[in-house]
């Protein structure tokens, strides 16, 4: 059985930071991509930013220069560091995978969230 389960949210000021963490476990064959999503009160959870297995990535346009996400192969871990926060970067933060287990082909994978709140 696997699992994603995130670490690292919390509460911090405008202009802080935040590194959230997102370890995979469980009878994992591989993992592909791996990815960040959040979403805010009253919205779509959207694509923070995405990276593959061989560390190629993309971040949405409203987080680039300020988020950073890089992942640990050998942990089975993809973090997300965030810089300058902004109030509007408040929303639970969700990672995504997409792993293949010793049981079972490819498919997507989420954790349960994490709150990020941001205050002004």
């Amino acid at each position: 059985q696997v699992q994603l389960v995130e670490s690292g949210g919390g509460l911090v000021q405008a202009g802080g930071s935040l590194r959230l963490s997102c370890a995979a476990s469980g009878n994992i064959f591989s993992i592909n991509a791996m990815a960040w999503y959040r979403q805010a009160p009253g919205k779509q959870r959207e694509l923070v930013a995405s990276i593959t297995s061989g560390g190629s990535t993309n971040s949405a346009a409203s987080v680039k220069g300020r988020f950073t996400i890089s992942r640990d192969n050998a942990k089975n871990t993809v973090y997300l560091q965030m810089n300058s926060l902004k109030p509007e970067d408040t929303a639970v933060y969700y990672c995504n995978a997409e792993i293949s287990s010793i049981i079972r082909p490819q498919r997507v994978y989420w954790g349960q969230g994490t709150q990020v709140i941001v205050s002004s």
